[in-house]
């Protein structure tokens, strides 16, 4: 079979051959009540293979398996650190060597371009790389204490949680499972995840490498479904910990949600994140980068950068070259080789893009690249979008869009763009441009954000923390910081005699 120019492998023929079943406790397992939907390829809307549909019975077979898999004397809760630093190390080798599978079943399922698929799957191995360094350093500290005529020792302990959901977006399926998984079991926690609906293949496929790797069986389960999985998992009294990326509403639920026992909850969430030009700034670098924040991943991405500020100076000419680096996007499937980005995830994502491109024109904005009509025939194609003359107060300004759209506004004063930089419920990413050194610092001091980038964009790191201001999240991923979040910190006193 082909798609395209591109053959599929054969490990790819054959795992679409059948139909997804869930993972727990180890095995393969078929949904308690038989349903499964279809997940469909965006480039061209061609149902790619039938996926088991949990309900909450499958979801407490799962958490029942993850709370085994967790307790002593399970040989999970047995497994050194130190062997749970080479288990993490042999998993990231494993995805390595299956790395254009991965890769193949991410475009297909997903649509973004091969290319970029290929970038993922490196980003998860090198995840589990990292952090197989971190098993081995979980330190705690000793504490003096101050109680007259008595002596005691005092020291503390970082520990496991227990038994954590990992609830994933679609717009970096792979990766996103393993922003949950790794740092989870890192720590010592078992993990059930749920994928999103639109993209669980990569996930399927990561189940069965880890048990191909050795890891014991209910360490981490995958149940497959729509948003009553993951609410019935969020519900779930047996779950200490969810961590959650999507969303800015459904992370409210979910906080809400999580209260029936207090469990413990990291939101990574939605964003509309400012990008701030000078006009000292190097012009060509900064459009160039203006297109990559506002473009990359099809524009499903919470960090991109959808709100351009430009200063009034040097305005007309960045849209200009902003809107030729629009054109010169070739839109496409994503398994063609001379595309440069794919369709957007689904129906329902495309008609939402479309509709806010649509309301902006009524409203009064123009598009200057792009366009609001439907591009015609199969897949969920959306071209590369920007749109001027808007006003702050318009929903494609306020709004996450999550599709290939900038808005573009010029600004006088620094003061004032950062204050319509920081006009939003969002603080996930921000950007500036300038050769001013001292401005670049004093205003990503000022911009109200959890990443800021100072003349470049999408720069990123393993070892870096990620997370949000605001309405865009609770906690932070990745680094050390992110190891924290999965763990519990323990006082112990000894009086000594």
């Amino acid at each position: 079979m082909t798609t395209n120019t591109i053959t599929l492998l054969p490990s790819v023929e054959a795992f679409l051959a059948t139909p997804k079943q869930l993972l727990i406790n180890g095995e393969w397992v078929d949904a308690k009540d038989g349903k499964t939907f279809a997940t469909v390829n965006p480039s061209t809307e061609k149902v790619l293979v039938q996926v088991a549909q949990a309900s909450a019975m499958d979801v407490d077979r799962a958490v029942v398996a993850a709370r085994s898999a967790f307790e002593s004397p399970s040989p999970w809760s047995k497994m050194s650190p130190r062997d749970r630093s080479h288990l993490l190390w042999r998993i990231g080798d494993l995805i390595d060597e299956s790395a254009e599978e991965f890769a193949q079943l991410e475009s297909l399922d997903n649509g973004k371009t091969l290319e970029s698929a290929r970038g993922d799957v490196g980003v998860a191995a090198e995840l589990f790389r990292y952090f197989a360094g971190w098993a081995t350093k979980m330190e705690g500290t000793t504490i003096p204490m101050s109680v007259p005529g008595r002596d005691f020792h005092a020291y503390t302990r970082r520990e496991a949680i227990g038994v954590v959901a990992g609830i994933v977006p679609w717009n970096f399926p792979l990766t996103m499972a393993a922003f949950k998984i790794v740092p989870a079991i890192t720590a010592g926690n078992t993990v059930i995840l749920k994928p999103a609906e639109q993209t669980p293949l990569t996930a399927l496929r990561l189940g069965q490498l880890l048990l191909d790797a050795g890891l014991p069986a209910g360490v981490v389960n995958v149940v497959t479904g729509f948003g009553d999985t993951g609410a019935a998992l969020v519900e779930h009294h047996g779950v200490d910990k969810v961590a959650f990326t999507g969303s800015t509403e459904v992370g409210k639920k979910i906080a809400a949600a999580a209260s029936g026992n207090l469990k413990k909850v990291s939101l990574e969430l939605g964003g509309k994140a400012p990008n701030i030009i000078f006009a000292d700034a190097d012009l060509d670098a900064a459009i160039a980068g203006a297109a990559l924040a506002g473009y990359f991943n099809e524009g499903q991405c919470c960090v991109n950068g959808s709100r351009l500020y430009v200063q009034r100076g040097v305005f007309d000419r960045v849209v200009e070259g902003v809107a030729a680096a629009a054109k010169a996007i070739k839109v496409g499937d994503g398994f063609a080789a001379d595309s440069t980005m794919g369709p957007l995830v689904s129906q329902e994502q495309y008609e939402k893009v479309l509709g806010y491109i649509r309301g902006a024109v009524e409203a009064g904005a123009t598009i200057s690249a792009g366009s609001a009509d439907a591009a015609g025939g199969n897949g969920y194609f959306v071209q590369p979008t920007l749109i001027t003359s808007v006003t702050e107060d318009m929903a494609v300004q306020t709004d996450e869009i999550f599709g290939p759209v900038i808005t573009a506004i010029p600004f006088d004063t620094e003061d004032e763009v950062v204050a319509a930089a920081n006009n939003t419920v969002y603080g996930l990413a921000a950007g500036v441009w300038t050769k001013d050194i001292g401005t670049a610092h004093r205003v990503g001091a000022r911009l109200r954000a959890g990443t800021v980038w100072l003349n470049t964009w999408h720069a990123d790191d393993v070892t870096l923390p990620r997370g949000g201001y605001k309405q865009s999240g609770w906690g932070r991923e990745l680094g050390s910081f992110g190891l924290e979040d999965y763990t519990e910190l323990k006082t112990v006193i000894a009086e000594l005699r």
